[in-house]
């Protein structure tokens, strides 16, 4: 593909690497609004089959185009350095995108906490969580192929799979056949405070949006419970407890 003379003399070397990154971003950021707007449009659950068929056709065409020009090969849909990769490897690579993840949420956070003051930059949290949690449910569903009504079990196994569950401490308790409960042991964000001496984040609000919207996504008849989250006290074994349970 040739590039306009004039882009050619303002590209340097560092500037160019610069744009293939932005370029990068703004997909990222078209694809998100190509679904937000789907949801407008038709309804967040047939936007959610249009995210999937966008989703799947986009990943292969990027990485087919991709691997042509950094030369490394693919094997069915992935690319096989990854596939070459040590387990080890992967697990590291796994929490570093998970933990990028989160530092892209804690940025967020600050640059409207900075500018807007924190009751602005914690109704923005918590409405955030509310889109991200079911739109969190649905691709971990698409990643296990979990059924629509896949009860608690299919929610203990999704919980695992949040990026939260890459990079956090968590576990389950007082198993039945009709309920549990979640607790997350060691929170990055609440531990990082705490080694500050910095009060807990009172996250409870966004908690709720969070844990509720995620049972939900799973299978609509869970009903979610907060035992105890920030603000509220807790015990110094975990730092919040959710009850999920389901009638029979």
């Amino acid at each position: 593909m040739s590039e306009g003379t004039e882009n050619k003399e303002i590209l340097t070397k560092e500037r160019r690497i610069r744009v293939i990154f932005d370029i990068l971003h703004r997909t990222l950021m078209h694809h998100a609004m190509w679904f937000d707007e789907a949801s407008r449009q038709h309804g967040r659950e047939k936007a959610y089959g249009l995210l999937d068929q966008a989703l799947k056709k986009s990943t292969e065409i990027q990485l087919k185009r991709l691997s042509k020009v950094l030369g490394f090969e693919m094997e069915g849909d992935l690319p096989k350095p990854f596939l070459e990769l040590p387990e080890e490897k992967l697990q590291e690579l796994t929490e570093a995108v998970a933990v990028n993840w989160l530092a892209n949420d804690g940025v967020w956070f600050q640059a409207v906490e900075f500018t807007e003051g924190m009751p602005q930059a914690k109704l923005c949290n918590d409405a955030t969580w509310a889109c991200f949690s079911p739109l969190e449910a649905w691709s971990v569903k698409r990643l296990l192929n979990l059924g629509e009504n896949s009860g608690l079990e299919g929610l203990k196994e999704a919980l695992k799979f949040r990026c939260y569950g890459f990079i956090n401490k968590q576990s389950f308790l007082q198993e039945t056949p009709t309920s549990f409960v979640y607790m997350m042991n060691d929170c990055r964000v609440q531990s990082s405070r705490k080694r500050k001496g910095l009060d807990d984040y009172p996250c409870k609000s966004a908690g709720i949006m969070e844990y509720y919207k995620f049972a939900e996504g799973i299978d609509p008849r869970i009903k979610t419970e907060v035992i105890t989250c920030p603000p509220d006290l807790h015990p110094e074994t975990h730092y919040c407890a959710w009850k999920f349970s389901i009638e029979t």
